[in-house]
């Protein structure tokens, strides 16, 4: 009933800017907050950043200073700018999305929904 697609990834050189973007659709009361992942080979997946309603934000130490989450909720789209790419920032990028559904008793029930993942390479 969630949507969640991702766009943006490619190949960059080191020191370079890439910015992705997520889209969330379906029949949606509201998105509660919204946040990239990443999992890089043999490596578990782990937080980049979150951005929640009223537009709270937080960030792995990794992503500090380098990495900006936004979000446009008129479009229900976040975004995830990054500069000063490193090696290490290679991975899978994943987008996740915690909304709020109807359900059929005319309240609301949680969902939690992930993207397909898209792929970042930092190489030169």
């Amino acid at each position: 009933q969630v949507q969640v697609v991702e766009f943006g990834g490619g190949l960059v050189q080191p020191g370079g800017s890439l910015t992705l973007s997520c889209a969330v659709s379906g029949s949606i009361l509201s998105i509660n907050a919204m946040g990239w992942y990443r999992q890089a080979p043999g490596k578990r997946r782990e937080l980049v950043a979150v951005i929640t309603t009223g537009d709270n934000t937080n960030y792995a130490d990794s992503a500090k200073g380098r990495f900006t989450i936004s979000r446009d909720n008129a479009k229900n789209t976040t975004y995830l700018q990054m500069n000063s790419l490193k090696p290490e920032d290679t991975a899978v990028y994943y987008c996740n999305a915690q909304t709020s559904l109807p359900d059929y008793r005319g309240s609301y029930y949680h969902s939690n929904d992930w993207g397909q993942g898209t792929q970042v390479t930092v190489s030169s």
